[in-house]
């Protein structure tokens, strides 16, 4: 009986050693990509197109109210202040992780300039990253409209 206990407790132990590591180093990903993500909004606030192409990749799509579009377009918008994207209010953000590809989904109140005229509305944004040769890029970026009472399930 005793070696039993023991030999269970060994590999509970030897499991335990492994997955610890492997929390750590997700919740790394998630505290990176979030920072990233609230800076990516301080960079459409400041219409910083530099920073803005080196993250988006050259593939990307943005999925708006008005279209979809793709990277160029979408830094032309920005550049031109078409959208500006002048404050992201982040109420909520929900990430999960899946190899080297991170979703993250941020509930917002958006207020930008758009075409001359200020508007504020609510969004779920969904936002997707990947790890390419150590650098993060940005995938997709997609607005949902949602009500203010919304949250995004976790």
């Amino acid at each position: 009986m005793k070696l039993n206990r023991l030999k269970i407790a060994l590999i509970g132990l030897f499991i335990i050693s492994f997955s610890v590591p492997a929390f750590a180093q997700n919740a790394d990903v998630v505290e990176e990509v979030t920072d990233l993500s609230q800076q990516k909004w301080q960079w459409m606030a400041d219409k910083n197109v530099d920073e803005l192409a080196t993250l988006f990749n050259d593939d990307a799509r943005f999925v708006h109210m008005s279209g979809s579009w793709g990277k160029d377009r979408e830094l032309e918008i920005i550049e031109s202040g078409s959208i500006w994207y002048k404050n992201a209010d982040v109420h909520q953000v929900v990430v999960e992780t899946f190899g080297d590809t991170v979703i993250l989904w941020n509930r917002i109140t958006l207020e930008a300039e758009v075409r001359g005229s200020v508007v504020s509305n609510e969004f779920t944004v969904t936002e997707v990253y990947q790890n390419q040769d150590g650098d993060w890029s940005l995938l997709d970026l997609t607005f949902s409209s949602v009500r203010d009472t919304h949250s995004i399930e976790e």
